[in-house]
C-alpha cells in the first residue's frame, strides 16, 4: 500500500487499484499508463508541481496529453506566474519519486487544482504513488481527498 491508497482507503472513497508493468525507457509515465491500461489519455491525470509567485507550491492535476498552462495554474490561486518546482523539493515536499507523484496522501499537503476537464468522466486515473500502479476515483472524490478546487489549466 503505499500513502494515497491508504488516503482513499481511510477515507472510505471507493476506488480501484490497477497495476501495469512500468517500461523504466517510457518517455512519458502518464502516456504509458493510459496506454497499458488501455484509456483514454484525457482520463488519465498527471500530478505536477509548480512554484507560484505568491510564494507557494501548487499540485496541479491535469490530463496526461495536456499541457500545463502556467500562467492558468498560477491565476487559479492568485498568482501571475508559475514555474516547476524544483524536483528535489517536490520529491521532498510529496514523499514521493518523480513519475509517481500523487495528488493524494502527500507527505506535506500543497493547494492542489484540478483540471475541470476531470468533471466530464464519472472516474478517472491518477498516480497511486508508484510508476505502474494507478488509483481510479471520482473527480468529485479526488477533490475532496486533497481539499481541491477545478479550474481550467490546460494550454490551449
Amino acid at each position: 500500500m503505499t500513502p494515497a491508497i491508504n488516503a482513499a482507503t481511510n477515507a472510505g472513497v471507493s476506488h480501484k487499484i490497477h497495476k501495469y508493468e512500468h517500461d523504466s525507457a517510457a518517455e512519458s509515465f502518464g502516456l504509458e499508463a493510459a496506454e497499458k491500461l488501455g484509456l483514454e489519455p484525457g482520463r488519465v491525470f498527471k500530478t505536477l508541481v509548480v512554484t507560484v509567485d505568491v510564494g507557494e507550491m501548487l499540485v496541479a492535476v491535469l490530463p496526461v496529453s495536456s499541457t500545463l498552462s502556467m500562467k492558468l495554474a498560477a491565476h487559479a490561486i492568485g498568482g501571475k506566474k508559475a514555474a516547476m518546482a524544483d524536483k528535489n523539493s517536490v520529491q521532498r515536499s510529496s514523499g514521493y519519486v518523480l513519475g509517481g507523484v500523487s495528488p493524494l496522501g502527500q507527505k506535506r499537503p500543497l493547494r492542489t487544482v484540478i483540471d475541470s476537464s476531470a468533471r466530464q468522466f464519472e472516474t478517472v486515473f491518477v498516480s497511486a504513488g508508484r510508476r505502474g500502479l494507478e488509483l481510479e476515483l471520482t473527480p468529485d472524490d479526488l477533490a475532496r481527498l486533497t481539499n481541491g478546487q477545478f479550474a481550467h489549466l490546460q494550454q490551449l
